[in-house]
């Protein structure tokens, strides 16, 4: 699923985290984008607003065919519904069986009363199970999701993501709470079912060996702008110097916005 912003800022009270944002992502087929840069550069607030959580403050944001720049309606829905997310902290609840967190999934898919009584059909059933078994956990089903390792938890929300059938997957930080072995773990069975399926996956990382080894593009921010975006290949030593140890190229306070966030 495509995504085209153009001329974004996104501004909280009096703090700017992103400002005048242009990316066209997609557009050429499935492929794996990283989203890298500093903490607190944009890449989590990007995240969140390609999900529909976040609104821009200017500009126009096209998720697929949907222009999230309009606002609530119909087309937030439906993006909300073809976009699947996993998340740093794995948003498990706890007390639920780790069947029943994957199943969350589907809760888009159904209607009011469905969702509000969690009727799910066989086949929402026989998709979890497939999925468990997919990621390795089916034995673990009707065990609470607490009582799963971090690793373990990660992939119950993979599982969760994929049961949604989304035509776009956000991960944000996905491995930075796991040790090595387990990051390259989940890594490796994130990219390989998101591959087999066609997905696009747009993933925030810290660990640069990681989006050398995964990522066929690379967008960095700094500053809640754009620093580089291109192959990874053209990301070289100097331009990472520059980025995570370079000079601040721009204030987060709302000097400099325009015109129509300070009229």
């Amino acid at each position: 699923m495509r995504i085209r912003v153009e001329n974004l800022w996104v501004t909280f009270k009096n703090k700017v985290a992103l400002r005048g944002v242009c990316l066209d992502l997609f557009g050429d087929g499935a492929q794996v984008v990283a989203l890298i840069g500093p903490s607190g550069a944009g890449k989590s607030t990007l995240l969140k607003l390609l999900k529909g959580m976040v609104r821009p403050s200017v500009g126009k944001v096209w998720v697929g065919s949907f222009p999230l720049h309009e606002g609530g309606g119909e087309g937030l829905q439906q993006v909300r519904k073809r976009t699947g997310m996993i998340y740093q902290t794995f948003q498990l609840i706890g007390r639920l069986t780790v069947l029943e967190n994957v199943l969350i999934g589907r809760l888009p898919h159904l209607n009011l009363t469905q969702g509000l009584l969690r009727q799910f059909s066989e086949q929402d059933l026989a998709q979890a199970e497939r999925l468990l078994e997919e990621v390795g956990l089916l034995e673990h089903a009707w065990q609470r999701a607490d009582a799963l390792s971090g690793g373990q938890q990660q992939r119950v929300g993979i599982a969760r993501a994929l049961i949604q059938e989304p035509a776009l997957i956000l991960a944000d930080e996905p491995i930075s709470a796991l040790d090595p072995k387990n990051a390259q773990v989940i890594m490796d069975l994130l990219l390989g079912m998101v591959c087999r399926q066609g997905i696009p996956l747009l993933v925030t990382l810290h660990h640069l060996e990681m989006v050398r080894h995964y990522a066929n593009r690379v967008v960095a921010f700094k500053d809640g702008q754009v620093f580089f975006d291109g192959p990874v290949s053209a990301l070289t030593s100097e331009k990472e110097k520059d980025l995570y140890f370079g000079e601040e190229e721009a204030s987060q306070t709302l000097g400099g916005l325009p015109s129509a966030l300070t009229a």
